[in-house]
């Protein structure tokens, strides 16, 4: 049986992307827990998730009830390429060395020194502090899983019934993986390769941000969305071309760079 490659791709791009919040989510209640209230750090993260539940269950109905399939497509499209693209700039900084990478043990220590610093506040028989973090820490980072989540699995299911189904699946299977793993290992997951699948989805949200935008582009046409040639297989072509440009960009600062190192000396 042959995966259709629209679907390989929305369970990779959910899986990679969820990993990625879930792992900082993790970061922050860990800190909270040694540092502060497991009790707290826990209640607050659990809060977090029910009003997660209830944000996505309001979005998806609102989406699929008040808005035609073409223009989904066109919102949807559009807002994952806004996002891809920011994922895949911080990815770029970080691989020419403009920006710092990623380092969850930074992020954990200055977690661990800010629960230190924190005055005591009790009220309702917790932690107010860890249970604030906590809660702001993982609906935060679990509003980036919803808003990719729904997207991905809304944009899907015009092609595949399954879509939203698939993605809420790979969302809560690296949401499992990455608690399984912070458990066992009891610190911060740093030696997940972070920076390297936010490239990664930063890649598949372009990728598949342009792909549904420009099927969405029929709305204002004939009102239904448009087709690219060779159908779901054009993916692949998106792919290699974000992937191209990408590379190149990382480039430029480099060669930007020897350049002014060869006026510098020339003067």
């Amino acid at each position: 049986m042959t995966i259709p490659a629209a679907t390989l791709g929305l369970a990779t791009g959910t899986f990679l992307a969820s990993a990625v919040e879930f792992v900082e989510a993790f970061t922050i209640v860990l800190a909270m827990g040694l540092t502060r209230s497991w009790r707290a750090a826990i209640l607050g993260t659990a809060a977090a998730l029910a009003a997660l539940i209830m944000v996505t269950a309001f979005a998806g109905f609102a989406l699929i009830n008040w808005v035609s399939q073409s223009l989904l497509q066109l919102v949807i499209g559009t807002l994952l390429l806004i996002f891809g693209l920011q994922w895949l700039r911080k990815a770029i900084l970080r691989s020419a060395h403009l920006q710092a990478l990623h380092n969850e043990e930074e992020i954990f220590s200055h977690e661990q020194q800010a629960a230190r610093l924190a005055g005591r506040e009790v009220h309702l028989g917790l932690d107010w502090f860890a249970f604030v973090v906590s809660f702001k820490g993982v609906f935060l980072e679990g509003l980036e899983v919803v808003f990719i989540v729904i997207t991905f699995g809304l944009a899907a299911t015009r092609k595949d019934p399954n879509g939203m189904l698939i993605a809420c699946a790979s969302a809560a299977l690296a949401g499992v993986l990455v608690i399984i793993a912070g458990i066992i290992a009891h610190r911060p997951l740093s030696s997940v390769p972070e920076n390297t699948m936010k490239y990664a989805v930063g890649l598949l949200l372009s990728t598949f941000g342009t792909f549904w935008a420009v099927e969405g582009l029929g709305y204002f046409a004939s009102g239904a969305s448009l087709e690219w040639p060779g159908g779901d297989w054009a993916i692949l072509g998106l792919l290699c071309a974000w992937f191209i440009l990408s590379q190149l960009a990382t480039k430029v600062p480099q060669l930007r760079a020897v350049g002014q190192t060869i006026e510098g000396s020339e003067s």
